[in-house]
């Protein structure tokens, strides 16, 4: 491409970053993601574990300004490439009440004076498609003319993006709204890389199947591809007391497995190199299951749901149902379902749940399952925000260089995947109340 800057790693703020979905895959794309926006000190704890090279700020979006994102990282005055981020969409998921004054939508808004503030080139805003429908279209009307009154072109013809469209296995459907400053051209969607399966005794969507199929795209892995490398944890009773264990891997039935284990070298993947012992199997802490749910869920047949639990079983050929972060009791919701194994008879692992949202094996989420699982369900998957951010580079004409081996970068102190909310807190400075305690309820 004629202008394109070569080996110059474009500079991203990741707003609302969660664990870090986000943050790996723009980093994956080529960005150096100096600066994160998260409210919750655990999911900080976690982020500065994965990224302890770039700067976490445990600050709710409603309260940080521009100045304090740029001063508190390595960003200075320098111009920004992009700002990113998936502003709490409970107010209009299609789960369900949607409501336009929901107080959590107003984080919208934060997104949009941040990113006005801090004039990036480019923005990517990620919610759910609830949002694209009845009158949530209004608000997210308003949200684009708001935009483009202050100088910022928008992708009117905004999408839905499928992650099984970008080599994930979990059928997960995201909307993405896309814009640039005035003077510098509208990045592209991405286009798909992969289709969705389909299991032969699915109708839904057929219009969709057939479009797809038409397009002659390889389909996208399956569950069994993605997990069954994965070591047996039935044969590993520590992981009763602790998340990781030194453990025998299987052979990689797939390069989408290969790729997350780091057995093979991804051209495209810009990403630095994590030091780490591939030996040890991490975020697989083992749930215990009653005599009588391990009866139930042995008697559900893979692709259908478990009748008293409500617990989806994972069909080894298809796709995961879409990884949902579950909320507090304080919150009117409670543990979001976890999949059924599709070949034991038990819930998959945190571990099983991020190679089905395509994080990488060196990737790790806070010890307990509880927030292991809200932080992959709360967060993109990587490969999808890759897809994404690829795109922004392209648009902005800029070619990032593959990281040498030898820039192979440590991972932080195991000790802040293990912290509490108390203990996270203080880590941060921040108030314990910061995020509403859980609420245990006796069933």
């Amino acid at each position: 491409m004629t202008g394109t800057t070569k080996n110059r790693r474009p500079i991203g703020v990741d707003l609302f970053a969660g664990a870090g979905g986000m943050t790996l895959g723009f980093e994956q794309a080529g960005f150096d993601v100096l600066a994160a926006v998260e409210i919750d000190p655990i999911h900080c704890a976690t982020h500065e574990f994965n990224f302890p090279f770039w700067s976490i700020l445990c600050k709710s979006v409603a309260e940080i300004s521009a100045a304090e994102i740029r001063e508190s990282s390595s960003i200075g005055d320098r111009d920004i490439d992009v700002v990113f981020g998936g502003p709490p969409c409970q107010g209009f998921s299609t789960m369900g009440k949607r409501h336009l004054d929901d107080p959590r939508n107003s984080l919208v808004f934060d997104f949009i004076r941040l990113v006005l503030d801090l004039k990036p080139k480019t923005f990517v805003m990620e919610n759910v498609r609830g949002l694209t429908q009845g009158r949530q279209r209004e608000f997210l009307g308003e949200a684009i003319a708001k935009f483009q009154f202050n100088g910022y072109k928008v992708r009117e013809d905004y999408r839905v993006l499928n992650a099984a469209c970008y080599g994930v296995p979990q059928n997960r459907e995201r909307l993405f709204l896309i814009g640039c400053r005035q003077g510098l051209a509208l990045p592209e969607y991405p286009a798909p890389i992969s289709r969705p399966i389909y299991l032969k005794n699915t109708t839904k969507n057929l219009a969709e199947r057939k479009s797809y199929e038409a397009d002659d795209l390889p389909r996208a892995p399956n569950v069994w591809e993605a997990i069954a490398d994965l070591p047996d944890i039935e044969k590993h009773r520590e992981l009763f007391k602790q998340d990781y264990c030194l453990a025998e891997y299987g052979t990689p039935q797939s390069d989408y497995a290969k790729q997350l284990r780091g057995l093979v070298s991804i051209e495209s993947d810009r990403a630095y190199p994590r030091q780490c012992d591939p030996r040890i199997l991490t975020s697989s802490l083992r749930t215990k299951h009653t005599p009588e749910s391990t009866k139930r869920f042995a008697e559900t047949l893979p692709g259908t749901t478990e009748p008293k639990s409500r617990f989806y079983r994972l069909h080894p050929e298809g796709l995961c149902n879409t990884l949902r972060a579950g909320t507090p009791s304080n919150r009117g919701a409670h543990t979001s379902p976890r999949p059924i194994h599709p070949k034991q008879p038990r819930c998959i692992t945190v571990r099983e749940a991020a190679r089905l949202h395509s994080y990488p094996d060196w990737f790790r989420f806070h010890g307990t399952k509880w927030h292991g699982f809200r932080q992959i369900g709360n967060s993109v998957p990587p490969l999808l925000a890759k897809a994404v951010a690829s795109e922004i580079c392209k648009s902005l004409r800029i070619e990032s260089s593959q990281p040498a081996e030898t820039n192979c970068r440590k991972l932080g102190d195991q000790e802040l995947l293990s912290f509490n909310m108390s203990q996270a807190a203080k880590l941060y400075n921040v108030d314990t109340q910061a995020i509403a305690p859980r609420k245990r309820q006796t069933l």
